[in-house]
């Protein structure tokens, strides 16, 4: 059994941040039911459905990977029968899970206002770039705007070079994250309240919190941080380095990591006793960092790596995705699944993270065709007949 078995998630979301929170919760075993409009559903599912490359059997890779473990409902929200639907659904519901833009929930009388009348237990999650309220919560945001607000990006990149982006989308990502937990939250409080609650998720307040310590930092020196590329602004080395195949990094953070890294790169100038303590290896960085480049340059990536893992210095390559994807530690934990089509065949997606000692099933149900369960749900949940269902369709309520 699944540690959320038992939960049911209503999943009004759309494009990444918020199927990715969803996509949680329904890995660790809610039973998450994903309301879809009528004509042609979540916006994803067209999104690189005719790829040849990425895609399978017409559906599209964000699709395939952030909704398996869903069911998919058909009703048109916009009907006044299908708010009555929709309302029914929350009676029988712990949350209501969207990441739409600021103030459309409550346009379509599906906030928590109006869901908490319906059910007062009822838990609804909205993620939006900039949160509910404040100077301008409704501008648009995507991934990229909310790293460039964040400061994140102030500080990635070589010195001296334009801003970057992480390679990965952490600002719709880190959104989804932060509202499985706030939904969690939510869930262990109204065990001991007896009610639900709404959980407000900003992207940007995401990345604010992601800057961690770096912004006790700045408040404590009013200095800004600059780009240090791969570096470190205490530790050397700590660094990525080029060998003779592949990029390796390197990270001494204690002293006793740089005597045995010394010892391996037979370096004589690394023997001088400054460099036994961090202040001296910080003061010559730019030449410890370059001398050992010249040594890392002279051997394979693996005999490195097997050297300094000997002597329990971190190390790591720089792996590419079929690297990372197939690394055995990775493939043990079954951080790599297989994923099946409704209608045949499969693709390898991304496993769960969470693992749990008791509660804990690592199975994955394939991405569900739109409104393939509109039937089931409706008359699972609601008691409708086969008789309303098909009246509720002949007015494309419901598909």
């Amino acid at each position: 059994m699944k540690a959320l078995h038992g939960i049911r998630v209503l999943d009004l979301t759309h494009m990444l941040s918020g199927p990715y929170g969803a996509m949680l919760l329904a890995d660790m075993g809610a039973d998450t039911i994903k309301v879809e409009p009528p004509v042609a559903g979540e916006g994803t599912r067209k999104l690189l459905g005719k790829s040849e490359k990425f895609s399978l059997n017409g559906i599209g890779a964000y699709f395939v990977t952030l909704n398996s473990n869903k069911r998919s409902v058909c009703i048109d929200l916009k009907s006044e029968k299908g708010l009555e639907l929709f309302y029914g659904l929350v009676k029988e519901a712990d949350v209501v899970f969207d990441n739409f833009s600021a103030g459309v929930t409550g346009r379509l009388k599906i906030d928590h206002e109006h869901l908490s009348k319906v059910n007062p237990r009822i838990i609804t999650c909205s993620v939006t770039g900039f949160g509910s309220a404040g100077p301008d919560p409704l501008r648009p945001a995507f991934d990229q705007v909310i790293q460039g607000m964040g400061g994140g990006m102030s500080i990635t990149g070589e010195p001296g070079g334009r801003p970057l982006r992480a390679g990965i989308p952490i600002g719709d990502l880190s959104g989804g994250m932060f509202a499985a937990m706030g939904v969690l939250s939510a869930l262990v409080a109204r065990q001991n309240t007896g009610k639900g609650q709404h959980v407000d998720i900003s992207m940007l307040d995401c990345q604010i919190s992601l800057l961690n310590y770096m912004a006790t930092m700045y408040s404590l020196s009013g200095d800004n941080p600059e780009p240090l590329g791969n570096g470190h602004f205490v530790h050397v080395p700590y660094n990525t380095f080029d060998t003779a195949t592949q990029p390796i990094i390197i990270a001494v953070i204690f002293d006793s990591f740089w005597e045995n890294l010394a010892e391996i790169v037979d370096v004589p100038e690394f023997k001088d006793e400054k460099y036994l303590t961090q202040p001296g290896r910080f003061e010559d960085r730019d030449f410890i960092n370059s001398r050992l480049q010249e040594v890392l340059l002279k051997r394979p990536a693996d005999e490195w790596i097997a050297l300094l893992k000997e002597k329990r210095i971190p190390v790591a390559p720089v792996n590419n995705f079929e690297q990372a994807l197939n690394d055995p530690q990775v493939r043990y934990r079954n951080m790599v699944v297989d994923l099946e089509h409704p209608e045949g065949g499969s693709t390898e997606v991304p496993g769960n993270p969470v693992k749990l000692s008791d509660t804990y099933e690592d199975s994955f149900s394939p991405p569900p065709m739109l409104g393939q369960h509109t039937s089931q749900v409706l008359g699972e949940l609601l008691g409708l007949s086969e008789e309303q269902l098909e009246e509720l369709r002949s007015h494309a309520v419901i598909r």
